[in-house]
């Protein structure tokens, strides 16, 4: 039986190469236990996952062997697709080896390797190859997600602390430095034999990633141009300057990420520039101002924007605050995350480190004060109150007050009235916008918290705005004072007035938003970068009121800031993805004769 193969089965070929790597076969996996498997850096679901598989190969191999044939997919061909590329490289390992015994080596590699597969995994990378004291990984392959660049940014985050933190043999910390890039690469082609098998990835990518590890100072992560573009503002970075780049024919610009930014939504993070006005969404807004009023009044309200990724409910958000700018009002952001979907109460601790002005370089002391100062207004001086919601934000309390004497039980209980209890007090002073975004990544004690605060602001002044994508299917959404608002896309008119917005009142040739209006199928976040990709790729002449094509518009490459999200959703729908991908190939429009005579499988499926 392949080792990699029956990962795949299980959804779990993210730790192939860490098997491999330390010989586990399908001899050795019976052989393997808790302890083994997280000494491998698998995270403790996966673990759990592993040992029922394994316990299932015991009891019944000719099924389980059976199975896994089922399960598992055709080798993948070779694919053309965006990538983010990780490499990262511990610090001063030839100096390391020479002072320690090759046993006491061997402990630190494999400590580090473990280190760096374990946080890999967590944000869903994929370990590719291991290379002595060097680790290769991708973000994008083989399953997409539509944050890559970010996904690689935070995991190189974290194994920088978690190998600063290893303890080292010759009492000198150990440190590793990172580099990540991004662009479009092949990759797919299987090469080599049992522990030699590997990926084969065609680009200059990874040699960027490389290249860029090598400049990082240790402890530091480095990001290339291309990198930075699809983070936005998410993270503090120091511009580097151009960056002369072994076997690179140009100086490259490298960027180093400091920390995450003091930025408390997505959608502020990754906004460039100023916004567009917003059309097509007038009766929507309209909607919501009415039911702002209401709340205003003292009738608890809440709107449900339910949409797609792009199409538009963090702009409709923002429209309604801008519509809000003269009003007295105070809002509480929650931002939910894919990275923290099991954390209970992250978007409240999120919003309270940002409302608290809490900084990583501050004093448990210094927080403490910052947190007080944040709950006075709503709470007095209730010690009560900030022993919970310190505990909430992992500050010890200790030193200040007396413990408080609550079974765990009591304490998430009492926490949770005190977060609704400071949503209505804030209310009792000026009406509140509750904005909860992304509720699609919400965890369950903070979804539980959301209808807590729902049952309470019925006669509050408060309007809860929740924003999310059509798998959120809420149970309270039928609730009386909730609104549900499915946002479509757009009409022919609105999605030219966006092009026309991006072009800055400019004309742009029929040819071209003929094409652009084909292409992005009315989603407002594929209109505006589509065609800023074409406005920027220098075919077409400016001249004071108008865009001009020269020369037939070469066909529009699909922008590097939507590849992953498109790529995302294709990859979502194995093994229909392959068909679809053929279907591209022939163009937008073509006939089942046509596509059922050119496809890879048979007709009915």
């Amino acid at each position: 039986m392949d080792i990699g193969a029956w990962l795949h089965s299980l959804g779990l070929e993210q730790y192939e190469a860490v098997f491999r790597a330390n010989a586990v076969d399908a001899e050795v996996l019976p052989d393997l236990g808790e302890a083994d498997l997280e000494k491998l850096g698998v995270l403790l679901g996966h673990r759990k996952k592993l040992l029922k598989a394994i316990a299932a190969l015991q009891d019944n191999p000719s099924a389980a062997v059976h199975q896994l044939v089922e399960a598992t997919p055709a080798t993948p061909e070779a694919e053309r697709r965006q990538l983010t590329v990780m490499f990262c490289d511990l610090v001063d390992s030839t100096r390391l080896a020479s002072r320690l015994d090759p046993e006491e080596m061997h402990a630190v590699i494999r400590a580090f390797q473990n280190a760096v597969t374990g946080e890999i995994a967590r944000f869903e990378g994929h370990v590719a190859k291991f290379m002595g004291d060097g680790v290769l990984a991708y973000f994008g392959w083989p399953k997409a997600h539509e944050d890559e660049a970010e996904r690689a940014v935070r995991a190189g985050l974290a194994i920088a602390e978690a190998v600063a933190g290893m303890p080292a043999p010759s009492g000198t910390p150990l440190g590793v430095r990172v580099g990540v890039a991004t662009g479009l690469v092949v990759v797919g082609d299987l090469i080599g034999r049992d522990e030699a098998r590997e990926r084969v990835v065609v680009g200059e990518t990874p040699n960027l990633a490389a290249r860029l590890q090598g400049i990082a100072p240790p402890g530091a992560v480095v990001v290339s141009e291309a990198t930075r573009r699809l983070l936005g503002a998410t993270f503090d970075l120091d511009d580097l300057g151009p960056q002369p780049l072994k076997g690179l024919e140009r100086p490259v610009t490298a960027y180093r990420v400091r920390q995450e930014s003091a930025i408390e939504g997505r959608f502020e993070a990754h906004q460039a520039g100023q916004l567009l006005p917003m059309v097509g969404r007038e009766q929507e807004l309209a909607t919501i101002l009415d039911r702002w009023r209401q709340a205003r009044a003292g009738e608890g309200q809440c709107v449900l924007l339910i949409g797609e990724a792009g199409i538009g409910k963090s702009r409709i958000v923002q429209a309604t605050l801008d519509a809000l700018a003269d009003e007295p009002l105070t809002v509480v952001s929650y931002q939910c995350s894919p990275y923290h979907v099991g954390s209970p109460l992250w978007p409240v601790v999120h919003h309270l480190n940002h409302a608290a002005g809490l900084s990583t370089s501050d004093s448990t002391e210094q927080r403490l004060v910052k947190l007080e100062a944040l709950l006075r207004p709503t709470m007095g001086d209730r010690t009560e109150a900030t022993q919970l919601l310190g505990a909430l934000l992992g500050l010890d309390t200790s030193a200040r007050y007396p413990p408080l004497d609550l079974t765990p039980q009591q304490r998430r209980a009492r926490t949770l009235d005190l977060l609704v209890e400071q949503v209505i007090r804030l209310a009792a002073a000026q009406p509140v916008v509750l904005r909860i975004e992304d509720a699609h990544w919400v965890d369950p004690t903070t979804l539980e918290l959301i209808e807590l605060i729902l049952s309470r602001i019925t006669q509050a002044r408060v309007l809860m705005l929740l924003t999310a994508r059509p798998s959120f299917q809420p149970s309270f959404s039928r609730h009386q004072h909730v609104t549900w608002l499915t946002l479509n896309r757009l009409r022919s008119q609105d999605a030219k007035a966006i092009i026309e917005g991006v072009a800055g009142g400019k004309t742009v040739p029929e040819e071209v938003m003929a094409e652009l209006l084909a292409k992005t199928d009315g989603v407002p976040l594929y209109l505006e970068e589509l065609t800023r990709t074409a406005l920027e790729s220098g075919v077409l002449r400016q001249t004071d009121t108008a865009y001009v094509a020269d020369i037939p518009l070469p066909a529009l490459a699909v922008p590097s800031s939507l590849h992953d999200s498109l790529m995302a959703r294709l990859d979502r729908l194995r093994p229909v993805k392959e068909v679809a991908q053929t279907a591209a190939c022939i163009g937008r429009e073509f006939s089942y004769d046509l596509l059922s005579a050119v496809a890879s499988v048979s007709e009915a499926q």
